[in-house]
């Protein structure tokens, strides 16, 4: 029983760190699908379509209409035939999708970022692995060289509490969790509230 609940312990520690990391380093202002290189690229308000063909406003960008024949202002869609949707994949490695691999109820990302419409559920399996396969293999090895020896640990092992440390440590990682969440709603906020200034002063400017 200590054994079960010391490993949930470090796989919840592993997506809290994920989380944690997401909330602290990834770049709120990056549109979905796009690789963190090309941040600055698509932070101007007239973007330049990759092979210069035409402008289009960010107002356009991930609107699921193909302005650009090569899918720039497209990446986080599957719109343009032409475009690519990086997946971050956090803890694993990253790769480039066809755009038409997005929301297609497939989970390609092991972050599960290419499925982000909610018609499926994807979990984030980056941390453990980088995919379910593999996961499924580490598993079946593992009850293979589980001798009796270790079966019988597992028993005394269950006849023993759990450590009131590992509670402790749950609840910690759980309100570290509400803390960061709290953090991006507020950072949310204000960056709505920004956006509604600045149209605002646009209209009446017009």
């Amino acid at each position: 029983m200590a054994a079960k609940l010391a490993l949930l312990a470090r796989l919840w520690s592993l997506c809290v760190l994920s989380l944690c990391f997401r909330c602290c380093f990834a770049s709120p202002r990056i549109p979905t699908g796009v690789h963190p290189l090309d941040e600055k690229y698509y932070d101007a308000e007239q973007i330049k379509c990759k092979d210069g063909s035409k402008f289009f406003s960010r107002d356009q960008l991930n609107d699921d209409f193909c302005d650009c024949d090569d899918g720039t202002d497209e990446p986080g869609t599957s719109a343009c035939p032409s475009g690519k949707f990086y997946c971050r994949n956090m803890g694993s490695t990253p790769k480039f999708l066809f755009s038409s691999r997005v929301n297609d109820r497939i989970c390609d990302c092991c972050d599960g970022s290419d499925e982000y419409d909610g018609a499926v559920t994807c979990p984030n399996v980056c941390v453990m692995g980088g995919n379910i396969a593999y996961q499924s293999i580490r598993h079946d090895l593992f009850k293979i060289k589980d001798s009796a020896a270790s079966r019988k640990r597992k028993i005394e092992d269950s006849s023993k509490g759990p450590p009131g440390g590992l509670v402790a440590l749950i609840l910690l990682q759980v309100a570290l969790v509400i803390v960061f969440l709290t953090y991006r709603l507020v950072c949310s906020r204000k960056r709505e509230k920004k956006a509604s200034k600045r149209t605002m002063i646009t209209s009446t400017l017009r």
